[in-house]
């Protein structure tokens, strides 16, 4: 496992905090894989700390949903079915739409589009520039974030929090170039004008069409386990 080590972390940090930092990034920027075996006494060894607190590391990033455990109890990275990903993808088109009719419906219209727009220059500069893919990712979701958190609802920011883990293993597996077409900044544009028109329909209609197409363009949606009566 490579990324950050736990001396290039912050010393305010408890060991368990920063081996949870580390850990987290390694499995959410796709060094560790969707199905790769985390070993305690591995992971111990190369961040120089104790299996019981590699454990509760574990432990906690079970909670988020990027850990799981697989035969004989032994932990992997969790790995998301075809359905699965479409459902995660379904609930989060829920709770972004929510987002953007709360924010037609409040006075911030204006002052909300004009901060996503600022996002979507910052996910295009960071695209343009040819950075890393977690430059990339960082910058898409960051967008996204922005929509929830302008809702200023909490418990709706707070439940979206809990999906980022699970949505950025889900991009980190994908195809590079399914990925690059997903976070482009011209699929957020008409999320925004539906904002500044003030049509929460239309917005409704373009983040289902967005979130229908991401699916597509991670190559997610098909294979697997295919259910009776299902697209």
């Amino acid at each position: 496992m490579t990324g950050p080590s736990l001396a290039s972390l912050t010393r305010s940090m408890t060991l368990r905090e920063r081996a949870l930092v580390a850990l987290r990034t390694a499995i959410t920027s796709g060094q560790y894989r969707p199905g790769d075996h985390l070993g305690e006494v591995e992971i111990a060894e190369r961040l120089s700390v104790s299996r019981g607190t590699v454990r509760e590391a574990l432990r906690h990033l079970q909670q988020e949903g990027l850990v799981t455990p697989g035969a004989r109890g032994m932990l992997r990275v969790s790995q998301l079915t075809p359905t699965e990903v479409r459902e995660l993808f379904q609930v989060r088109e829920a709770l972004e739409g929510l987002a953007v009719t709360q924010i037609i419906q409040s006075a911030r219209g204006p002052e909300a589009a004009r901060a996503l727009r600022e996002a979507l220059e910052r996910l295009q500069e960071t695209v343009d520039a040819a950075v890393d893919l977690n430059a990339k990712v960082e910058a898409d979701l960051a967008f996204h974030l922005l929509l929830c958190e302008l809702s200023r609802n909490s418990v709706l920011l707070k439940t979206w929090r809990q999906l980022e883990g699970p949505i950025r293993v889900v991009i980190m597996s994908a195809a590079g170039e399914r990925r690059e077409v997903a976070m482009s900044a011209s699929s957020h544009l008409p999320v925004v004008e539906a904002i500044e028109r003030g049509d929460a329909a239309a917005a409704q209609r373009v983040l289902h069409a967005h979130m229908a197409s991401a699916v597509d363009q991670l190559g997610i949606g098909r294979g697997g386990d295919r259910e009776t009566g299902s697209d």
